[in-house]
Order: structure tokens, then sequence, then C-alpha cells
């Protein structure tokens, strides 16, 4: 206990020593406080299902180009058919566009699915 009151009384006497010292309790408090915060969070745990369960379905579906409706585009010289939001179709002149109600109506005319689409197969 004689240790701690040499200490305090030299504190007094030597500002910049009281000024550590005092940043020093400060800091090993809020030191404290935080190791006692991450002790209390309960840790995230990721579960991912196992595919090769039975009794898992999967929660993507996957599009055939005959499930594709909408706008779907081509240009009259070219062989590619695009959707409509593709950059592709965008840079198709207005006056060398085909439309096709879908990708089905499109690959029946001898088109074939452009490969840059995203969307597309």
């Amino acid at each position: 206990m004689g240790i701690i009151k040499d200490i305090w009384n030299k504190c007094k006497t030597d500002w910049f020593l009281g000024l550590v010292f005092a940043l020093g309790l400060v800091l090993a408090f809020g030191l404290g406080r935080l190791v006692a915060f991450e002790a209390s969070r309960t840790p995230v745990t990721i579960t991912y299902p196992n595919p090769s369960d039975p009794n898992v379905e999967p929660n993507y579906l996957t599009l055939t180009n005959e499930d594709i409706t909408g706008d779907i585009v081509a240009s009259k010289q070219g062989s590619k058919y695009h959707l409509s939001s593709c950059p592709g179709a965008k840079q198709i002149k207005p006056e060398n566009r085909v439309v096709f109600p879908s990708a089905a109506a499109a690959a029946a005319a001898g088109y074939e699915p452009a490969a840059n689409c995203p969307g597309l197969k």
C-alpha cells in the first residue's frame, strides 16, 4: 500500500505524471468495459442446408428459353436474339429490329440466344 501512496504523492507535484496516471486509469476502465461487452454478445452462426438432403427444396428457379416471355428483340441481319433490357439490344437500329413475343418464337425463327445477354442461355 505504501507504493501507491508514494505514486499518489508524486502525481500531486508532477502534473505530467499525474496526467499519464489518470489516462492510464481511464484506458484500463474502458478496456474492461469493452471486454465485458464483447463477452456478453452472442456470436452469429450461419448454417447452410445440405444439398443432398431430400427434404431441402432449392430456393432458386431455373429458366429455360421457353419460359422467357416479353420483349425479345433481334436484328434482321443478325443471328442472335436479346432481351430488350440487354446492352446488345439497345444497339440495334429501330429499322432493323425484329420483336418476338417469346424466346421460343425467336428460336423457331432461326435465331440463337446472345452470349453476352444475362438471363439467356
